[in-house]
């Protein structure tokens, strides 16, 4: 059975998945569904990074370990095939606001088991033979504004407080162009810590070498319920002392114990828009010549990289989070967006040719109430959990996964000690308020950026949502 059973469903998907099947790397078919009731040591719910690191990890420490992997529709159908191709050491809270809560050294550990996450991935994939197009190219963020400007140099001057090695530069214009020559740049921050990669390339791979490992992942099969000792799902139930939770947005679908869940996090839509390969001339032009990823110091969330085919792909926010939590296929493409992303791209690059944008998509990430990523076991339940990664899951899902297996395994690590571990965030609000809130803010965003454009100033409106935002 294949998910892939014509045309219309492939173009559902992201250019990510449609380039495996187009490349004859891999055909997207659905693995066998669970078939009846079962038994395992450790039930992962989610099939995508942080359920199959978790997994991954877990049997590379113990082989005997029974572990299966429950996914509703296909490996890396989800967030883990969709995304921007970050591999970045980025956590969604600040390091100053984890020195704030936790401490300084704390903030410090945290720092560099993110920046070792993106070395961590390129060695994986290179012991399992896993071609995800890696490359450790650093994350250029342009500054186009005086205002972008002091942003750069703020980062940087912070990085430098924590004792960074190898941390984030702060370039001027020349600098900035010798990687990414783009307009109206004045300047801009660099950091090395990110490694650009093909992310469904990423995630179909570690499913494989999760099965290679002894691990066992059934498609297809919905999850309907979460309660210690078990998962009950539309094909059966199995059994298993560690369940764990790795359905990052599809979250507040699960029922559990309480409903809590439900308001656990919200799916918040981010979108992108992809070339198709673009001659060298052009690439000449723009740069990008060594595996670099790119944004800007603007508010409104913009990502993009060069791929490994020479495409240019770009991203951004500014989709409209769905009352009650819903996601829907239909989300996936919102053409509004699709032109706005477009619109921002020949802005920031007017070499690109008119109409240089032939593909879109896009999916669900999720966001907690404090914007804090977390992992955790409860030992009286056996019921663990990661995510809340605001689009920064390439990356902190290996982490996530390396935590996990040490937690279930019981082992006192670097990872467990970590300030994200148990971290509760707080429920998000009830509908209405959490619908009105949300596009509010995103709304925010989008005028944060007008009004520095039009006064020249820091925002007064960013500056307010900035705690709700995890700086």
């Amino acid at each position: 059975m294949s998910i892939v059973a014509s045309g219309a469903e492939l173009a559902g998907l992201s250019l990510w998945h449609r380039s495996l099947v187009e490349d004859g790397v891999d055909h997207l078919a659905a693995r066998p569904g669970l078939d009846g009731d079962t038994t395992a040591d450790v039930c992962i719910v989610g099939g995508g990074y942080t359920g199959l690191w978790t997994a991954y990890y877990l049997l590379r420490r113990d082989p005997g370990l029974r572990v299966v992997v429950i996914e509703a529709q296909i490996a890396g159908f989800g967030a883990s095939g969709r995304n921007g191709g970050w591999c970045s050491a980025l956590f969604p809270r600040s390091v100053s606001s984890l020195a704030r809560a936790y401490g300084r050294d704390a903030a410090l550990a945290m720092r560099r088991a993110m920046i070792d996450c993106v070395d961590e991935v390129g060695r994986v994939c290179e012991t399992e033979g896993i071609d995800a197009h890696y490359r450790r190219g650093g994350t250029i963020s342009l500054a186009r504004s005086s205002v972008h400007l002091a942003r750069a140099r703020q980062d940087a001057e912070t990085d430098a407080a924590f004792d960074a090695v190898d941390g984030v530069q702060l370039l001027d214009g020349a600098g900035a162009a010798e990687h990414l020559r783009a307009s109206a740049v004045l300047g801009a921050s660099y950091t090395p810590h990110c490694a650009r990669v093909h992310p469904a390339r990423l995630v179909r791979g570690l499913a494989r070498a999760v099965e290679r490992r002894g691990g066992r992942i059934v498609e297809q099969t919905s999850a309907v319920r979460l309660a210690p000792g078990r998962v009950v799902t539309t094909r059966g139930t199995v059994y298993a002392p560690h369940v764990v939770r790795a359905t990052e947005a599809w979250t507040p679908r699960l029922a559990g114990r309480t409903t809590r869940l439900r308001r656990a996090l919200v799916p918040v839509y981010s979108l992108m828009v992809a070339t198709d390969p673009l001659p060298t001339t052009i690439w000449q032009e723009i740069g990008l010549d060594r595996g670099q990823t790119f944004n800007d110091h603007g508010h409104l969330i913009i990502y993009g990289q060069r791929t490994a085919d020479d495409r240019l792909v770009f991203g951004g926010r500014g989709a409209p989070y769905h009352f009650g939590s819903r996601i829907a296929p239909s989300f996936d493409r919102d053409p509004r967006v699709f032109a706005a992303l477009e619109q921002t791209a020949a802005g920031l690059l007017p070499g690109l040719p008119p109409g240089s944008f032939r593909h879109a998509w896009g999916g669900p990430l999720g966001i907690t109430r404090d914007w804090h990523a977390s992992v955790g076991l409860d030992r009286s339940t056996g019921l663990a959990w990661a995510g809340g990664y605001v689009g920064d899951g390439v990356g902190a899902a290996n982490l996530a996964g390396r935590t996990l297996a040490d937690l279930i395994g019981e082992v006192d690590s670097e990872p467990t000690g970590l300030p994200w571990v148990n971290h509760r965030s707080p429920s998000w609000e009830v509908e209405p308020l959490r619908w009105l809130a949300i596009n509010a803010g995103l709304r925010t965003m989008t005028l944060a950026d007008t009004e520095e454009r039009l006064t020249g100033r820091p925002s007064v409106l960013a500056r307010a949502m900035a705690g709700s935002l995890g700086h």
